[in-house]
C-alpha cells in the first residue's frame, strides 16, 4: 500500500491544540521580552510553537522531547525549511525522569502526561480514596517541571480543565474510562501551580472559536480522504475513528472541558 494512499496525519494543524495565531504571538512575545538562550519543549510534537520562539530569539537555541517519530519528523523538515536546523534538537525519548533542561523557556503544551511514569499513575490512580492529599496528575507533572525551569526563566504550562463538573452521560461519551477526576478545576490549576514553586504571570483559556478550528482542523484530513477512498482497507476503521472523536467532542467535552495557558515564573 504506497505511503500517499493511506489517510494523511494532522496537515491542517497548525499547532497541536485549540490555539490562534493572535494568541500565539502574544505568547511568543511575552516568552521572548528576555531574550532567552534555552527554550526546551516537553512533548513537543512537531514544536511549531518552540519554533516561532528560536525565531524571535535569534540567540537562543531550542530542544524538543517527544515519541512520536512522524511528529518530530516534521518538526525538523520545518526547522530546516526555515534556517533553523542548527538551533534545534527534536529528540525520540521519554520525559519521564528528563535530565534536559533547566532551561530560560519551557514548554508543556497539554504534555504534562509525558513526565508521569505510567506505573506511578496505576499507583495514583490506586491511592485515590487516601483523601485530598493524594496528588492529581497537574500537580504531579508542574512538580516535575520546576526543576527544569532556570532560575528568572518562564514555564508555559498547557492543561485542561473542567468548565464544570461533566454529568455522567457527557463522561460516557468522552475519552475511554473518562472520570470527573481527569482534570481540575481552573482555580485548582492555578493553585497548583503555586503549590508547585511558581507565581503566575498570565492566565488565558482557550475560546469556543479555537476549539471549532482545532477540532475541525484535527478530523478535516481524514474527512477529505474518506470522500475519495470508500471502497480503502482501511475506510470502515478510519470512519469509526473519526465519528467516535466528533462524537466524543460534540456530545461529550465540548463546552465542558477547557484549555488554559499559564505563563509562570520559578519563585526563588
Amino acid at each position: 500500500m504506497a505511503d500517499n494512499d493511506l489517510p494523511p496525519r494532522l496537515t491542517r494543524l497548525t499547532f497541536h491544540g485549540p490555539l490562534s495565531e493572535s494568541r500565539a504571538a502574544g505568547m511568543v512575545a511575552r516568552l521572548t521580552r528576555r531574550e532567552p538562550a534555552s527554550v526546551l519543549d516537553i512533548g513537543c510534537g512537531w514544536g511549531e510553537l518552540m519554533l516561532r520562539i528560536l525565531e524571535a530569539a535569534p540567540g537562543a537555541k531550542g530542544l524538543g522531547v517527544d515519541l512520536n517519530a512522524v511528529d518530530l519528523a516534521r518538526g525538523r523538515n520545518n526547522a530546516a525549511e526555515r534556517g533553523l536546523a542548527g538551533r534545534v534538537e527534536f529528540l525520540e525519548e521519554s520525559a519521564v525522569g528528563t535530565p534536559r533542561g533547566p532551561a530560560d523557556v519551557v514548554l508543556c503544551l497539554s504534555s504534562g502526561h509525558a513526565l508521569l511514569d505510567a506505573d506511578a499513575d496505576a499507583d495514583a490512580d490506586a491511592d485515590a480514596d487516601a483523601g485530598p492529599e493524594a496528588p492529581s496528575a497537574t500537580e504531579a507533572a508542574l512538580h516535575a517541571l520546576r526543576p527544569l525551569v532556570a532560575p528568572g526563566g518562564r514555564l508555559l504550562f498547557g492543561e485542561g480543565f473542567w468548565q464544570r463538573t461533566p454529568t455522567p452521560a457527557e463522561l460516557a461519551t468522552m475519552w475511554p474510562d473518562a472520570s470527573a477526576d481527569d482534570h481540575l478545576p481552573l482555580a485548582a490549576v492555578t493553585a497548583a501551580a503555586t503549590a508547585a514553586g511558581f507565581r503566575v504571570e498570565w492566565i488565558e483559556t482557550a475560546t469556543e472559536e479555537e476549539w471549532e478550528r482545532f477540532e475541525s482542523g484535527y478530523l478535516a484530513d481524514l474527512e477529505e480522504w474518506l470522500a475519495s477512498h470508500e471502497g480503502h482497507p482501511l475506510a470502515e476503521e478510519t470512519r469509526e475513528r473519526v465519528d467516535r472523536h466528533r462524537a466524543s467532542w460534540l456530545r461529550g467535552y465540548r463546552g465542558v472541558l477547557g484549555l488554559v495557558h499559564l505563563t509562570l515564573i520559578p519563585v526563588g
